[in-house]
Parts: structure tokens; C-alpha cells; sequence
């Protein structure tokens, strides 16, 4: 018997049916589709505004998806994780919320939460459950309703987000398919350049937080976009040098979507085509969380068994990083199943 390795062998999404796009936008802030596609690569974003559902509603939705598409049995679940930056309150965690909305009882869960990099720091530490030998079956989601936190009076953060969850299944493999090896990176020093300042301990919502709008997603630009195009390439390459991969044996990048300028940067650093680049930013926006399964799960249908992917990411704290990703089965077989269901 191989090494067991964590596969991804299946994966959905849903997006909320409003679109928010940049004509729209530009009635309530000073910008314009020109502005947005130049700087940031955004045409439309998706956003969850019926009141009274939280992350949580756009994760069950995928979930069931995932379910459905993969004809799994929830009594065979055994492990539940969400992640992102958006839980639907302070607890109990959101992935218990999911489990009991989905109808899963044999699943353990819990939440991670490393900002943008949520969903590959979640990657990493769920492999090493189904790795150990002991979990057969975990559903990881990423998902973020990251809408909540937008300011829509402040032109230079509004465009950027959007509301979005993806789920994958993760199961044990012997043929050396899944995730093969990661780098996981974290600097606080940058946490003072992207964060939502009130609603923790430290800063518990009062009406003086609520009036000074310090609830509301905080960033300078300029920093962060430094940071994410040095290390997002410096990581992924040691992994491509670790494991003798090339621009030609590479299939895939999937990078976080967070602009396209960053996108692009990142693959030339790499020496990669753009063919070779998941890329959905104009259609989604910045979902946080969830841009990596989106990525996937958009792309499914261009994946082969055997494809050799790097996840790499950039998110608040500052964290980032990358995952070397074995592709384990035939995603356009997948694809067709879910647009029959």
C-alpha cells in the first residue's frame, strides 16, 4: 500500500443570482467600468442581500451540490471545515451551522480563519486528517459573504469584493494523486495594512464604532499589492524547485483573485503562459475564501487526472502561500454529472 495522500475528488459552487456590476457602481461612488477593468479586472460581482442569511445559506448550497454530484452518502462524512473571514457570528462555528443544515451527523468541524489564504491554509491542514489515516471523507469550504463588510461610499475597496462558496470532497489516495506539499507563510506585521478594525474583543461594536465606519473593510493598496506579487511567485517556485517541476510540466496556476494586475504578475514571474492561469476575477470579483474552489470548479471541465497544480495565495495578516496539487480524476466526466443533476 502507497503513501496516503489527500485527493480532491470532487468539487461545487454557487454564487448568489444578484449581480452587482460596474454600471451599477458607478451610480453609487465615484468610479466607472473604465477605472475598475484597468485597475482591478472586474466587470460584476455577486452579491447574497436578502436579509436574514448569512455564509452559512451559500455554503449549504454548495454542499448539497457537492453531495448530489459526487452521490455521496452524508452518514459517511466524517469531517466538516469552513473557512473564510465571514462566519455568521462569533459561534458556534459556521461549519456546525453547514452540517446541520446539510443534515451530516457523524462529522466532527470547526472553523480557520486566515484571511484570503483561508481556503489553502484549510487545504493543508484538512490533508493532514485524511492523511493520518483515520478520515475517509471531509468536506472543505470556503466561503464568504464578504459583502457585509464592504463600504459602498469607498471607491478604492467597494469594486473589489464579491459573495461566493465553494466545497470540495477530500479522500484518501494510494497512487499519489492529491495534495503532494505545501509552503505556508505568515508575517503580523502586515496586519496593519488590511483588516476590519471593530466587531472583536478589542474593539466591540458601540455606536461610536458604527459612526466612525470602523466595521468596515480597512486597506492600503500599494503595500499589499507588494507584498502579494514578491511572495505568492517566491513560494510557489521553491515548490516547483522542490519537486523538479517546469513551466512545461505545470498544467495550472490557481492564484488567489484578488486583481487581475496581481494575477498576471504572478504567472510572468513564474514563466508561465497565460493559458496556463486560472483566471474568473472579472465574472466573481474577490470572494475571498472561496476563489480557489471557484477557480477549480469553473476550470473543472479543462482538468485531467494526473494535472499538476499550484494553489498559491495572499491574504490579510499578512498570510500566503502555495500547495502542489496532483489532479485525481477526469473533470470533465464531473462536470457533465453536475449539469445533469
Amino acid at each position: 500500500m502507497g503513501k496516503i495522500t489527500a485527493a480532491i475528488t470532487g468539487i461545487a459552487g454557487y454564487v448568489p443570482e444578484y449581480i452587482l456590476t460596474n454600471e451599477e457602481l458607478g451610480k453609487m461612488v465615484d468610479t466607472s467600468d473604465e477605472w475598475i477593468m484597468t485597475r482591478i479586472g472586474i466587470r460584476e460581482r455577486h452579491i447574497l442581500r436578502e436579509r436574514g442569511l448569512g455564509t452559512s445559506y451559500m455554503a449549504e448550497k454548495a454542499v448539497r451540490k457537492l453531495i448530489n454530484k459526487t452521490n455521496t452518502n452524508v452518514d459517511d462524512i466524517d469531517m466538516v471545515v469552513w473557512c473564510g473571514v465571514t462566519p455568521d457570528m462569533p459561534f458556534p462555528a459556521t461549519a456546525n451551522i453547514v452540517s446541520d443544515l446539510v443534515g451530516i451527523e457523524n462529522a466532527f468541524g470547526f472553523d480557520i480563519n486566515a484571511g484570503c489564504s483561508s481556503f489553502l491554509f484549510a487545504l493543508a491542514t484538512v490533508a493532514k486528517f485524511i492523511e493520518s489515516g483515520r478520515y475517509k471523507k471531509a468536506i472543505l469550504i470556503g466561503a464568504d459573504k464578504i459583502s457585509t463588510f464592504v463600504d459602498y461610499t469607498d471607491r478604492a475597496t467597494c469594486p473589489i469584493f464579491g459573495d461566493g462558496a465553494g466545497a470540495v470532497l477530500l479522500e484518501p489516495n494510494t497512487e499519489g494523486y492529491g495534495v503532494i506539499d505545501e509552503i505556508l507563510r505568515t508575517d503580523g506585521s502586515g496586519r496593519k495594512y488590511l483588516y476590519q478594525k471593530a466587531g472583536g474583543s478589542s474593539y466591540p461594536a458601540t455606536m461610536e464604532t458604527v459612526v466612525n465606519r470602523q466595521h468596515f473593510i480597512y486597506q492600503e493598496g500599494q503595500p499589499v499589492y507588494k507584498a502579494a506579487v514578491s511572495n505568492m511567485p517566491d513560494v510557489s517556485l521553491k515548490l516547483m524547485e522542490r519537486h523538479g517541476l517546469t513551466t512545461e510540466t505545470i498544467d495550472w496556476l490557481v492564484p488567489h483573485q484578488a486583481n487581475l494586475r496581481i494575477i498576471k504578475a504572478v504567472g510572468q514571474h513564474m514563466g508561465l503562459s497565460e493559458e496556463k492561469v486560472m483566471v474568473n476575477i472579472e465574472r466573481y470579483g474577490n470572494t475571498t475564501a472561496a476563489t480557489l474552489p471557484l477557480c477549480l470548479w469553473d476550470f473543472e471541465h479543462k482538468l485531467k487526472k494526473g494535472d499538476n497544480l499550484i494553489l498559491t495565495t495572499f491574504g490579510a495578516g499578512f498570510t500566503w502561500g502555495a500547495i502542489y496539487l496532483k489532479w485525481a480524476y477526469e473533470g470533465k466526466q464531473q462536470t457533465e454529472r453536475e449539469n445533469e443533476l
